[in-house]
C-alpha cells in the first residue's frame, strides 16, 4: 500500500535522483578528451566582439586578441559599438579593429548585435568562419587554431572552454568558479565523448559563415546562446567542444551586480525550459536524434544550488521517515547516493577548477551561496530585459 510519506518521498525524490545520476554519468565521462590533428591554419576567421559601453575593457580583449597563434591575414577583428553613450568605437578603431556602430534604442542587447555583425560579415564574403568573444574576456592564444582544427575535420559549429577570468577576487567568484567548471567543462567533456552537442555558452564559440547562411542568426532572448546552440540541434548540427583552447571573463564580485546578473541568466533559461524542451523531444523521438535529446534533458537539468537544496531537503526528510517507519529507508538509501553523485560532480569541478585548498576551503561556505542563489532565482521573473552588468577590474 502505498503511503502518503511514501509518495512524497517519491515526488520529491524521482527527479532529483533522474538528475543526479545524469550529473553522475557526465562526471565519470570527464576525463580529457582526445588530442586533435593541427589545422592547416589556411582558414580566414572574422572575430566579432560586441560591444555596449566597454571604453574601460575593450582594449584588454583587443590586446588579447593580438596575440592569437594565427597568420595575421587571415584574422580580422570587428568590435559592434551597440548603442554605447562612450568612447568603445574611438578606443577600438585606435586599436586597429574594424567597427560598427550600432544605433537602436529599441531593439537592444547581445542578440541583435550579433546578428547585424554577422550580416555585415556575410556580406563582404571574406571569411571562412566566424568566433564571438565578449568585450570583458582574455583569449587563449590557441583560440583560433582550436577552431580551425576542428572544422577541417568536418565539424561546423565550436564552443571552447568558458572559464572565469578574475577568479581569486572573492569567495563567491571562486564559489562561481567551480560551479561554471562543473557547467562549462565537466559536462562539455562527456558530451563531447557521447557526440553530442556542448551547447553554445555565450562566448568563445565559433561557426562557418557556410553554416550561419544555413541556419540564419535569430536570436534576441535573454539566453542568445542557449536559444541558437538548440536551432543548430533542431536542425541536425552539434556543437563540438574544444578543451584545450578557453575565453576567460569576468565574473562581478560585489553581491547587488552578480544577482542582477544571475537574475538575467536564470530568467532567459527558464524561458528556454518553457519553449524549447517540447520541440527537443519530439524531434528526438521523430529522429532518433541522441543531440536533440541530451539539449532537452541539458535544459530540464536545474541549477546546481536548487539540485543541492532539494536533495538536503530529500534526505531530511526520508531520515525523518525512516525513524518513524523502517520500510522508507530505501528512500534515505536513494536520497544519500543522489547526495553522493551531487558531492562527486561538485568536487570534480572543483578539481578542474585549479583553485586548490582555497577553493576546497570556500565549498564550506557553499550553504550560504546556495541560500543567496535559491533568493536570486525566486527574483529572476523580475529580470525580463537585457541590462548591461557593471564591470570590474580582474
Amino acid at each position: 500500500m502505498i503511503t502518503a510519506a511514501t509518495l512524497l518521498l517519491a515526488v520529491l525524490g524521482a527527479p532529483l535522483a533522474a538528475m543526479s545520476v545524469y550529473l553522475l554519468v557526465l562526471t565519470l565521462l570527464s576525463g580529457a578528451p582526445r588530442g586533435v590533428e593541427r589545422s592547416s591554419r589556411s582558414m580566414r576567421f572574422a572575430v566579432i566582439v560586441p560591444a555596449h559601453d566597454e571604453e574601460a575593457t575593450i582594449e584588454t580583449v583587443l590586446e588579447s586578441l593580438s596575440r592569437l597563434n594565427w597568420p595575421r591575414t587571415r584574422v580580422r577583428i570587428h568590435v559592434v559599438a551597440d548603442n554605447c553613450t562612450d568612447g568603445t568605437a574611438a578606443r577600438a578603431r585606435e586599436r586597429g579593429a574594424r567597427v560598427l556602430v550600432r544605433t537602436d534604442p529599441e531593439r537592444r542587447g547581445k542578440g541583435y548585435a550579433l546578428e547585424s555583425a554577422f550580416r555585415d560579415v556575410e556580406a563582404a564574403g571574406w571569411a571562412d568562419a566566424v568566433v564571438v568573444v565578449d568585450a570583458d574576456s582574455e583569449v587563449s592564444a590557441n583560440l583560433l587554431e582550436a577552431c580551425a582544427a576542428r572544422l577541417e575535420s568536418g565539424a561546423h559549429a565550436v564552443q571552447v572552454h568558458h572559464r572565469v577570468l578574475n577568479t581569486q577576487s572573492s569567495a563567491r567568484t571562486r564559489l562561481l568558479t567551480i560551479a561554471l567548471t562543473c557547467f562549462h567543462q565537466v559536462r562539455s567533456r562527456a558530451r563531447e565523448r557521447l557526440f553530442v552537442s556542448s551547447g553554445i555558452r555565450g562566448n568563445g564559440w565559433c561557426v562557418t559563415l557556410h553554416l550561419l547562411q544555413k541556419i540564419p542568426y535569430h536570436a534576441f532572448s535573454l539566453a542568445e546562446d542557449i536559444e541558437y546552440g538548440i536551432r543548430l540541434g533542431l536542425a541536425g548540427q552539434r556543437v563540438h567542444y574544444a578543451d584545450e583552447a578557453s575565453v576567460a571573463a569576468l565574473m562581478v564580485s560585489g553581491e547587488k551586480a552578480a544577482r542582477l546578473q544571475r537574475q538575467r541568466w536564470e530568467h532567459g533559461r527558464f524561458q528556454m525550459v518553457r519553449q524549447e524542451v517540447a520541440p527537443l523531444f519530439r524531434a528526438a523521438l521523430a529522429r532518433g536524434d541522441a543531440v536533440c535529446l541530451d539539449l532537452a534533458l541539458d535544459l530540464l537539468v536545474l541549477p546546481l544550488a536548487t539540485i543541492a537544496a532539494g536533495t538536503v531537503l530529500w534526505v531530511l526528510l526520508a531520515g525523518v521517515g525512516t525513524v518513524w517507519n523502517a520500510h522508507l529507508a530505501v528512500w534515505l538509501g536513494l536520497a544519500l547516493g543522489s547526495a553522493a553523485a551531487i558531492v562527486v560532480y561538485v568536487l570534480r569541478g572543483w578539481q578542474l577548477s585549479g583553485l586548490g585548498a582555497r577553493g576546497l576551503i570556500d565549498l564550506l561556505s557553499a550553504p550560504a551561496f546556495i541560500v543567496w542563489k535559491l533568493l536570486v532565482m525566486l527574483g529572476a521573473h523580475d529580470a525580463t530585459e537585457w541590462v548591461r552588468t557593471r564591470r570590474e577590474p580582474p
